[in-house]
């Protein structure tokens, strides 16, 4: 599977950066994350060598989507891999889906 190329913070809309700031946040104070919301890297892979998330943190983290954002993430979903690569896939996933 390949990656999708990076995309610079520069060519971001705010609202896309603002986003990732809350998941962010969401992230550490779901997960009692020992670490800065703003160390974080947005392009960083969530599971593995990045932030090293499991799959139960990853139900509690789209728990607490589903309740902020209006929309449910389903454990089903064939885009799942995808969806939770990194924090800014998440990102645009919720910006796509978002109804609060």
């Amino acid at each position: 599977m390949s990656l999708p190329p990076t995309v610079s913070a520069d060519a971001l809309p705010p609202e896309q950066l603002a986003l990732e700031r809350e998941l962010a946040q969401l992230f550490v104070t779901a997960l009692n994350l020992e670490v800065a919301a703003e160390a974080i890297a947005a392009e960083a892979p969530l599971f593995g060598d990045g932030l090293g998330l499991d799959s139960i943190d990853i139900l509690e983290v789209a728990l607490e989507v589903s309740q902020r954002y209006g929309f449910q993430l389903r454990s089903d979903d064939e885009n799942n891999q995808r969806i939770f690569q990194s924090l800014r896939s998440l990102a645009a996933h919720v910006a796509a889906h978002r109804t609060k």
